[in-house]
């Protein structure tokens, strides 16, 4: 009994002794509020981590009002010198999906620029709804350029950077150009990442110098009309659609033309870029899905031909073979893209929109 006693009261005191730890390093940093640096991914700026301002388009659904407050894809720009960087932030209560991890649902994903590239830096590790973590330490104190990705699946409430007590923080200009909206699915909305900037629409945004902004919305992108008088209303240099991974056939035939029309609205000469969505895994000895995926990657090329042939060159298809490779290990679920599978789609697709954007000068 007094050995199991002896080894309690060391236990205890060894937990203390961590706290008191972790609490004089908390002591040496200084937070600040994210919302006083550079926050960029939002169409428009407007306060807050929600992507859109879904009080401005009273008919989107619910579920789409709520997919949109989530701040996937957005990020935080700034400069510091600091050794180390922590973050203190919380997320509103959220289901985890069975195709979904929790440090690209709920934490952070933070990149520091060295000599012109992106390299990844450190994560931020949710924790319940409230979460602190240092997301790299034991850095030098030279002059760092800092990209934080935010929550990819969670409605971020707050967020404070947390750098040694003698460092600066300070935002920083956002070190990405034009805006190009990317609106789909799942896909897009990156549900299956491994980290929150692992999304294709933010892989591409760091290999090409381009503002990709992640509009995805996971299994609500059907060509619906309200979906399209919101990006229309939206200002771009380009839009880039994962726009047939959620419609069947029939909705891709009867929704497309309408869809295309009521963004030209607003956007009469500004490239649409529609990609192909990705051949489904689930198809590979289910016939019945098979043929359904076939039919509809059918209609999303006739509908795209079908506009263009009645005389708007503007509107491009990017449909490249195998875009995520021969070998099966492309996605987590055949559906989903793992980082691998986003990879491979940045590699694929973004050569042929750049060539697009060259043509059109947006480069």
């Amino acid at each position: 009994m007094r050995l199991v006693f002896c080894r309690l009261l060391a236990s205890a005191f060894l937990s203390l002794a961590g706290i008191s730890a972790f609490s004089q390093e908390k002591a040496a940093e200084k937070y600040i509020d994210a919302q006083e640096l550079t926050l960029i991914g939002q169409p428009r700026h407007i306060g807050g981590y929600h992507r859109v301002d879904t009080v401005r388009y009273s008919d989107l659904s619910p579920r789409i009002k709520e997919l949109y407050s989530y701040s996937t894809g957005m990020a935080i720009v700034f400069k510091t010198n600091s050794r180390r960087i922590t973050a203190q932030w919380k997320t509103a209560p959220v289901g985890q999906g069975a195709n979904m991890n929790s440090i690209a649902q709920k934490g952070l994903d933070l990149y520091i620029r060295r000599q012109g590239v992106w390299v990844w830096a450190g994560f931020g590790k949710p924790s319940g709804n409230d979460h602190l973590d240092i997301l790299a330490e034991n850095m030098d104190d030279s002059d760092k350029e800092c990209l934080l990705y935010l929550p990819l699946f969670s409605e971020l409430l707050e967020l404070k950077i947390g750098v040694d007590h003698q460092a600066y923080v300070k935002a920083a200009d956002n070190p990405f150009s034009q805006q190009i909206i990317v609106w789909g699915s799942s896909i897009t909305n990156g549900i299956a990442a491994g980290r929150s900037g692992m999304s294709y629409p933010s892989l591409m945004a760091r290999s090409s110098g381009l503002h990709f902004v992640n509009l995805g919305i996971s299994g609500q992108s059907k060509l619906q009309p309200e979906l399209a008088r919101m990006l229309a209303d939206m200002e771009a240099d380009a839009f880039v659609f994962d726009a047939f991974s959620n419609p069947n056939p029939a909705e891709i035939e009867s929704r497309f033309q309408n869809f295309v029309a009521i963004i030209r609205e607003k956007h009469p000469h500004t490239p649409l870029i529609f990609l192909q969505t990705i051949v489904r895994e689930g198809g590979n000895f289910d016939l019945k899905r098979e043929a359904f995926e076939k039919d509809k990657r059918e209609a999303a090329a006739k509908m795209v031909g079908k506009v263009r042939a009645m005389g708007d060159l503007n509107v491009f298809f990017v449909n490249p073979e195998s875009i995520l490779g021969n070998d099966h290990t492309g996605t987590i679920d055949g559906t989903h893209p793992s980082d691998l599978g986003f990879f491979r789609m940045a590699e694929k697709w973004l050569p042929e929109i750049l060539r697009i954007f060259s043509n059109k000068s947006i480069l």
